[in-house]
């Protein structure tokens, strides 16, 4: 063997190995490459797994707080809308304050008539008919509008309305006050006739 055939020789391993190192080391970039994006993929996983813990302690602290709130509200929230019973609360209450009677307790009109279908149904929607969901609020609370008059023919005094009217406020199903019209009575501005919108809160 000459000494030109060794040295092509030894310059063709000298490529070979220099292709290997660059193969090598290309081969090595994507492994380092694939292990960083499953490192980045991991540690994004991870973050998601931290923030889902996270929301999920506050979700079961905010279910520990919303049932108390919730059974306080079946208590105070009456569950049916018994208007006979409403309609007694509401005479109690003028009656205790010096209104010896109401002109009209009305009520929205009633649905019921039209409904249709198995019996099943007509009983749930029997228990929402004349009823408007409350807004903003969940867990199936509805209101009743209840409408109140004492026309001019029997005006009561301004403290005696006053009285009426603090009494609606504090009571458990008329708690709430959506509309007060009053009218001065022409022989004694002292007295008034009123027409009262009131909602009483239920959850069936």
């Amino acid at each position: 063997m000459t000494s030109k055939r060794v040295y092509y020789m030894l310059l063709g391993l000298i490529g070979l190995l220099f292709l290997g190192l660059i193969g090598g080391a290309y081969g090595v970039n994507n492994l380092l490459q694939t292990k960083s994006d499953k490192l980045v993929s991991l540690k994004l996983q991870s973050q998601v797994l931290a923030a889902q813990q996270t929301e999920l302690i506050k979700a079961k602290k905010q279910v520990a707080q919303y049932s108390e709130l919730e059974k306080i509200a079946k208590i105070i929230v009456p569950q049916d809308k018994d208007q006979a019973e409403a309609v007694r609360e509401i005479t109690n209450l003028a009656s205790d304050s010096g209104i010896s009677q109401l002109s009209s307790i009305t009520f929205p009109q009633s649905t019921l008539g039209g409904l249709t279908g198995t019996s099943k149904t007509n009983t749930s929607n029997s228990k929402l008919t004349q009823l408007t969901p409350v807004k903003g609020v969940s867990g199936g609370v509805y209101q009743l509008e209840i409408t109140i008059q004492e026309s001019n023919d029997t005006p009561v005094t301004y403290n005696q309305f006053v009285t009426f009217l603090g009494k609606l406020e504090q009571n458990r199903r008329t708690a709430q006050v959506s509309s007060i019209t009053l009218q001065p009575d022409s022989q004694d501005p002292s007295k008034v006739a009123f027409t009262l919108i009131i909602n009483e809160f239920i959850r069936p």
